[in-house]
């Protein structure tokens, strides 16, 4: 199951959920090393031990954009649907809402904001990510040129609601 969506996986507004992630981002993401190698064979379970050694937030960098290991996890959560043995669709968003939730693990949570963004409808989005404004936690944020800088986490909520890209992935439209 190296590049390709999970069998069971649902679609996400009609499409495979990996190609809500444009081509060319999703080539580079199959041909980075970390890909191969660390998010080869991740499940629900590993991938929260992953997210938690991140330590910073990106989409792609520097001169040959190379992406970042956020932009990995993100697709890597696109092609898992992360789920629970056997659960239904409806409670499979229960296991990003525990993402979310994570009060120790901000990287965690700002991939779970991220994947919720991509793939759930307005309302749960608002719903979810509103009380997130009150989370001033601090987050390292890589930009295309690969220079860092420090963001808040109510601040990254923000970019999700009101940008059209970021981390280098365009938010569709939803109806």
């Amino acid at each position: 199951m190296a590049n390709r969506t999970d069998p069971d996986a649902d679609t996400v507004h009609g499409a495979n959920p990996q190609f809500l992630v444009d081509r060319i981002v999703r080539v580079k993401i199959y041909n980075d090393a970390y890909w191969k190698e660390y998010c080869f064979g991740l499940t629900t379970e590993s991938l929260i031990d992953e997210a938690a050694r991140l330590d910073y937030v990106a989409g792609t960098y520097g001169g040959r954009r190379r992406p970042s290991r956020f932009l990995c996890l993100f697709l890597k959560l696109l092609q898992i649907q992360p789920e629970e043995a056997g659960l239904r669709p409806r409670l499979r968003r229960d296991v990003v809402m525990e993402y979310i939730k994570q009060p120790e693990l901000k990287y965690l949570r700002a991939l779970g904001c991220a994947y919720l963004r991509i793939t759930a409808r307005y309302l749960t989005i608002y719903q979810t990510l509103e009380p997130l404004f009150a989370d001033y936690r601090k987050l390292r944020y890589r930009d295309m040129n690969g220079k860092m800088s420090i963001i808040r986490m109510d601040e990254f909520v923000d970019w999700l609601m009101r940008e059209e890209t970021i981390c280098d992935v365009l938010w569709q439209k939803l109806l």
